[in-house]
C-alpha cells in the first residue's frame, strides 16, 4: 500500500494570511466596548472604526514654544467667552447671519480682537472637526507666574490648590483670591486644571489682576513658601483647627485648598503646618472647593485686618 504523502508543518497562527485581520477585527470590537483607542501603524492612535484618532488641537496652530492655543467653538461658548472678557487673539467667522455671531464680531471689535473671515473647509480643518457653527474664538496662552513671584509684600497670602482638576473651580479659587486680596494662587503643573477658557470665565475677569503660577512638585513648593518665612495651612476635614481660629494667619500666610472629593493629597497634607476645617453643622458632607476657598478666605482677611 502506498504512504500517503503529508501536508508538511502546521503554520504558525501569526503566519497565516487572516490573522492580521482578525486581529484588527478583536481590536475594533474591544474598542467599541471599552472606548480605549487602538493603535496604528508606528503606535499612531486610531479610532475603533479604524481611522487616526483627532488630536483635539486645531491644525497647524503648534507654536514654536511647544504651547497650543485654545479654540472655542460654536455660537453660544464663543459669544459668552467674549461677555466674560476671556482674553482672544482671533475670532474666526464663516456666516455672520446669526444675532450671536453679530454679538460676537461686535465684542470682538471693541476689545481689538482680529477678525478673519473663513471659509467652512478651512474652518473645519482649523477646528479639526469639531462642531464650529461657523464661529470660533482662539484663546492666547496663558503666562503664568513664578511661583517666587507671589512673595510680594511683607506679608503676602498665597493659595495653593491640590487635587483640583476642573477649570471652573479653579476660577472660582481665583474670584475669591482676588475678592480677599490674595498676592496669587500657585497649582500643581500636571494632573491639575489650568488656566484655559472655563477657567477664566468662572474667574469673572479676575484672572487679568490675580497671577496663577505653576509648580512642578507642590510639596516641595509649600517647603520653600515655609522657608521664606511664609506659616502653610491645609484645608481639611480632619483639621484639629477651625478657620475662624487661624491666629497665625496675620502674617505670611499660605491656605492650601484641596479637592471636594479626596481633599488634600497625603503628601501636601505632611508638609502643611496646620489642617484647619470649616464647621459645618448642617447636612452637607462637604463643599465645592470654590465655595470652601471663599469661605475660609474671608475668615483669613477678617483675621488679617
Amino acid at each position: 500500500m502506498a504512504k500517503r504523502k503529508g501536508k508538511g508543518p502546521t503554520p504558525k497562527a501569526e503566519d497565516r494570511h487572516w490573522h492580521g485581520k482578525r486581529q484588527k477585527a478583536r481590536a475594533v470590537k474591544s474598542a467599541k466596548r471599552t472606548g480605549t483607542q487602538t493603535m496604528g501603524p508606528g503606535g499612531r492612535p486610531r479610532t475603533a472604526e479604524g481611522r487616526p484618532a483627532s488630536s483635539g488641537r486645531p491644525a497647524g496652530a503648534r507654536r514654536a514654544n511647544g504651547e497650543v492655543p485654545e479654540l472655542v467653538t460654536g455660537r453660544n461658548p464663543v459669544v459668552e467667552a467674549l461677555r466674560a472678557g476671556v482674553p482672544g487673539s482671533t475670532l474666526y467667522v464663516s456666516s455672520g447671519t446669526d444675532e450671536r455671531v453679530r454679538e460676537s464680531i461686535q465684542l470682538a471689535a471693541d476689545r481689538g480682537i482680529p477678525l478673519l473671515e473663513t471659509g467652512k473647509n478651512e474652518m473645519d480643518r482649523l477646528t479639526d472637526g469639531a462642531v464650529h457653527q461657523g464661529i470660533a474664538l482662539q484663546v492666547r496662552p496663558y503666562r503664568y507666574a513664578h511661583p517666587d513671584d507671589l512673595l510680594t509684600g511683607t506679608s503676602p497670602l498665597i493659595v495653593a490648590v491640590d487635587g483640583i482638576t476642573d477649570p471652573r473651580n479653579l476660577g472660582a479659587i481665583v474670584r475669591s483670591a482676588a475678592a480677599f486680596g490674595a498676592t496669587g494662587v500657585v497649582v500643581p503643573e500636571r494632573r491639575a486644571a489650568g488656566v484655559n477658557a472655563g477657567a477664566w470665565k468662572s474667574s469673572a475677569g479676575t484672572l487679568a489682576t490675580v497671577p496663577v503660577a505653576q509648580a512642578t512638585n507642590l510639596s516641595r513648593q509649600l517647603k520653600a513658601y515655609q522657608k521664606a518665612g511664609c506659616f502653610v495651612a491645609g484645608l481639611d476635614a480632619r483639621g484639629g483647627v477651625t478657620v475662624a481660629d487661624m491666629e497665625i494667619a496675620n502674617g505670611p500666610f499660605v491656605l492650601v485648598v484641596g479637592s471636594e472629593g479626596k481633599g488634600l493629597g497625603r503628601l501636601v497634607a505632611d508638609t502643611c503646618d496646620m489642617l484647619v476645617t470649616i464647621p459645618m453643622p448642617g447636612r452637607a458632607e462637604s463643599l465645592n472647593a470654590g465655595v470652601a476657598a471663599g469661605i475660609a478666605l474671608y475668615e483669613v482677611s477678617r483675621l488679617r485686618s
